[in-house]
């Protein structure tokens, strides 16, 4: 068995060959009831007409194979130190990983170091920006408090901010944890020494789905982020900016309608989180809980309108206005002299904790008291 690892690495690692075109090769080798050694000795023209691989891919498969001997040696020192190599066949491979990046993304290979059984968990990623504001950190922390309450893994990236954040609140609160490296997993030695305990009583696993040396760099942290997103099955954003690693990472998974829960910020910050919530994800306060949500053209007003300098100030008259009766946005308009127009009225109205909509031939609007706090507050 061990000598069927440096094959799979072999594989792995192809340069040039996307995780399909590799999948794809696997699947067929493993329905043709040939081993991943099997697939490395078929001739150049079975790999061309019935694995449907091109020249170059083909050269590049061949020019693998020089590396096996390498390979092995690698394998050997692995198993030595107490890492595992998990297939994508292997029944220990992450069946939320699978179902998320399908065969297209899926890592053929994952390197690990630690409790495998933590891969079959449920699991959340909570991720950010490396300099998250003290808001997103306290986030951070009470979305791993709660994970761990209810027996949740919380994925990190092992990234400072909100990453680093979301990993030492989940060891504080006694959750599991699994720490998606940006690097191979032979080059993670003082990440070993520190969390050695956590990972010897079963609490941490660390993975990797690079080349086992391979040292870290930026092109690396950032094809990491997908298997962050991949291993968790509800995705939580502290906070985010307009580029990087947990923007791309976001609108990737809401182009494949996953659900992703971004919290919602205060008025004053600067970051790129209520644009995620326009774009589709679930607006969710400190403690993690949906607000109820909000239309696109309500949040457009509210971005409008918040923005104000004397908005508080309207709120509140328009608050006493509608204490005193039903009235329709153009009137509200006109006995407070607004300079609004009256679809932007109308939204920023039907969007209030504190005002009623009255449904008649002219749609009106008087004070309710809710026991919600103003979108202001």
């Amino acid at each position: 068995m061990k000598q069927e690892y440096a094959y799979w690495m072999a594989l792995a690692h192809l340069p040039k060959m996307s995780n399909k075109t590799k999948n794809d090769l696997i699947v067929k080798t493993f329905q043709e009831g040939l081993t991943i050694i099997d697939l490395f000795h078929l001739d150049r023209i079975t790999l061309k007409s019935k694995y449907q691989l091109t020249d170059n891919e083909i050269s590049a498969f061949e020019e693998s194979k020089k590396e096996l001997a390498n390979n092995a040696f690698i394998v050997e020192d692995l198993f030595e130190q107490g890492y595992d190599i998990i297939p994508i066949t292997s029944e220990n491979y992450s069946s939320i990983l699978k179902n998320n990046l399908k065969r297209a993304y899926s890592p053929p290979l994952i390197y690990t170091k630690g409790n495998k059984q933590i891969l079959k968990e449920k699991s959340i990623a909570i991720v950010g920006s490396r300099d998250a504001s003290a808001a997103a950190l306290e986030f951070t922390d009470n979305i791993a408090l709660e994970a761990s309450k209810n027996f949740k893994v919380v994925v990190s990236g092992f990234a400072k901010g909100v990453d680093k954040q979301a990993l030492d609140s989940a060891i504080k609160y006694n959750g599991q944890s699994i720490i998606v490296l940006p690097q191979g997993i032979m080059t993670f030695d003082s990440g070993f020494k520190k969390y050695y305990k956590q990972i010897i009583d079963g609490n941490v696993i660390v993975i990797s789905t690079f080349f086992p040396k391979a040292p870290w760099n930026i092109k690396l942290a950032m094809a990491r982020n997908p298997i962050i997103y991949g291993l968790a099955e509800e995705i939580f954003v502290a906070e985010s900016s307009e580029k990087g690693g947990t923007w791309s990472g976001v609108m990737d998974g809401l182009r494949k309608e996953r659900k992703i829960f971004v919290r919602k910020p205060e008025r004053d910050e600067e970051n790129a989180n209520m644009i995620l919530i326009e774009k589709g994800a679930l607006p969710v306060d400190m403690f993690g809980n949906v607000f109820e949500q909000i239309c696109y053209e309500q949040v457009q007003t509210l971005n409008q309108v918040v923005s104000e300098p004397n908005i508080e100030s309207i709120e509140t008259k328009i608050i006493e206005l509608l204490k005193m009766g039903e009235f329709t946005s153009k009137e509200i308009a006109k006995k407070l002299n607004l300079d609004w127009d009256t679809k932007k009225l109308t939204s920023f109205l039907k969007s209030h904790s504190m005002v009623r909509t009255i449904k008649s031939k002219s749609l009106k609007f008087t004070f309710w008291q809710s026991e919600e706090l103003s979108l202001f507050n």
